[in-house]
């Protein structure tokens, strides 16, 4: 298929001299798209921001593509059409440009390639939308691609172009489905040398948590556990109460073999008493991810319209836009202002009227967490008819009365759901619960399956609500280790910003300089350090935010040392 000893790379400074000759060659001499000039180059201002992915044959050039992100702030698509004019050149959008091969390599898979290159790198960095200026010639191969046109013609020189725009996920999902078995043919072939994988991971949201993957897929190391550091999943570094880890361990036989209650009136009975709650207000889930997707799926459809925080917990956007499949709009937070959600701002957003809008508060994963009492302001003055679902997985380390549980159970147009996973050290176990208006949380209870939540999980749930002084004090010990984390990060690099969070993890942004967030989580999984690149997660973090979960001292150390080793790595500089 003409791809073997073909590389596929970031283009780096070596390569912009051959490039700027391809250009010219291609898009002055052949096209007439600009004048030739002696020097035999071309460029643009635009040079300095783009990303140049690159083809190389044998070490010899072969083809390049340019993707420039929103985070440059201008396109070259500018220089055509009035941006808001144009609904699809959005501030969100990936603009991928002059894609271009070789003459004596054209027709030999060279420019697909590239093209599914670009996607999958626009896919890493959190992109949903791509637009592209297609010449008309070319038109039929951009549109069995998966992308669309707009029917807006562009000019240039003696080039006509058209504007076209496409949705990532669905451009992904098409380009798989049909060439997803051409794909896995050429990848032995090719020397695919981008940080993200060939291929993407298909199904479910992509989480964090590959450090399990250390351990075996079929958990036959399991004693390894402690050779690597866990610092990419927001999982407790503490163990869950000694109640509870008692009660498991003195009747682990009976328990495994003996069936929950149905409905695990228990451990409601419990989360009543303890937070002060009626009974018929409440529902249990096998971890929040079973109640998201257990109420989203009964009261959303296909015409739904939902606001999602961006950035925020993934598994949102997954359930909405890939599961159901209804329109999700973003309200955007901006790094400039502290990931903050500003509350007038989202009441002003709020006008648009929308069937759900999901909060989830401290968010994850800039860690920031907005004040229940201007929370509650928001939701009292909301137009009627929307419903909010608020998750307070970290709730807890925002401290005492912080938690909107209580009007929830009240409000009518709330549901609160909290996760037990990380506050109370029972990722493993899944458990969770809802919060709201009695007639949702019974709807919810009726369809939920029997069982759901798992004997285990219900007697470890009972026991570490009732003790709630053990929790605080580990709470606490966690705000100091994130303290002492976030000093040491901050101690590596002047121009890294380490932001703290106020939950179970710290934001460290790398310098434009130096390694991206890839290639640092690369890097550090070498070392048995594993890290959550932030990237596929939403643009705003252009491609140089990690996160850091808080472990404790004895791992803190060693991941603030081994980032420090990969960052002053003398390969950055190459």
């Amino acid at each position: 298929m003409g791809v073997d000893e073909l590389e596929v790379r970031l283009g780096s400074d070596a390569d912009r001299e051959w490039i700027s000759r391809l250009r010219h060659e291609v898009y002055a001499r052949e096209l007439g798209q600009h004048p030739t000039n002696d020097a035999g180059r071309l460029s643009d201002e635009l040079d300095e921001d783009n990303v140049y992915i690159v083809a190389a044959h044998r070490g010899r050039p072969a083809g390049f593509v340019s993707v420039t992100p929103p985070w440059v702030g201008r396109y070259s698509i500018d220089k055509y059409l009035r941006r808001a004019e144009h609904p699809a050149l959005g501030d969100d959008a990936f603009e991928i440009r002059i894609l271009t091969v070789d003459p004596d390599r054209r027709g030999m898979m060279t420019g697909k390639l590239l093209m599914y290159a670009a996607l999958r790198w626009v896919m890493a960095h959190g992109g949903r939308i791509l637009v592209a200026l297609g010449r008309t010639e070319l038109l039929p191969t951009y549109l069995r691609l998966g992308l669309t046109s707009t029917g807006t013609p562009v000019r240039s020189g003696a080039v006509t172009f058209e504007l076209l725009t496409g949705e990532v996920a669905d451009l992904a999902e098409r380009t798989l489905r049909r060439y997803g078995p051409v794909l896995r043919d050429l990848e032995p072939g090719l020397r695919w040398r981008l940080e993200m994988p060939f291929l993407p991971a298909t199904g479910g949201c992509e989480h964090g948590g590959t450090s399990i993957g250390a351990l075996g897929r079929r958990f036959d190391t399991l004693h390894a556990h402690g050779d690597v550091v866990p610092a990419d999943v927001l999982d407790a570094w503490f163990p869950p109460a000694p109640g509870a880890a008692a009660a498991l361990a003195a009747h682990q036989d009976w328990i495994t073999r003996t069936s929950p209650p149905a409905q695990a009136e228990g451990l409601i009975e419990e989360i009543c008493t303890r937070r002060g709650l009626p009974a018929e207000t409440v529902a249990a889930g096998a971890g929040s991810s079973d109640l998201i997707f257990c109420a989203f799926r009964g009261w959303l459809d296909a015409s739904s319209r939902v606001l999602l925080v961006d950035p925020s917990y993934g598994e949102y956007a997954h359930v909405v836009e890939r599961v159901i499949g209804c329109r999700a709009d973003r309200f955007t937070l901006r790094r400039a202002e502290g990931w903050r959600i500003d509350p007038d701002r989202l009441g002003d957003a709020l006008r648009e009227r929308y069937d759900l809008v999901v909060l989830v508060n401290p968010n994850n994963p800039t860690g920031v967490h907005l004040d229940a009492g201007d929370l509650r302001q928001v939701l009292a003055a909301a137009p009627g008819g929307t419903r909010f679902w608020v998750d307070e997985a970290y709730v807890g380390y925002a401290g005492p009365g912080q938690s909107l549980e209580p009007y929830a159970a009240t409000a009518g147009n709330t549901v609160v759901c909290t996760s037990m996973s990380k506050m109370y050290a029972l990722s493993g176990l899944r458990a969770a619960y809802l919060t709201g208006p009695p007639r949702i949380a019974a709807e919810l209870r009726r369809w939920s399956p029997p069982w759901a939540v798992s004997l285990p999980a219900q007697i470890a749930a009972v026991h570490a609500l009732r003790d709630p002084g053990y929790y605080a004090g580990r709470w606490a010990q966690t705000a100091a280790l994130r303290g002492e984390l976030a000093a040491a990060l901050a101690a590596i690099d002047q121009d890294a910003h380490v932001q703290e969070s106020v939950a179970n993890f710290v934001l460290l942004t790398l310098p434009r300089r130096g390694p991206g967030a890839a290639r640092l989580v690369r890097r550090c999984r070498d070392q048995g350090v594993f890290l959550r690149d932030l990237s596929p997660m939403s643009p705003a973090f252009e491609g140089r935010t990690v996160r850091i979960a808080v472990r404790d001292a004895a791992a803190n150390s060693p991941t603030a040392a081994t980032v420090a080793a990969a960052l002053h790595d003398p390969r950055n500089a190459v």
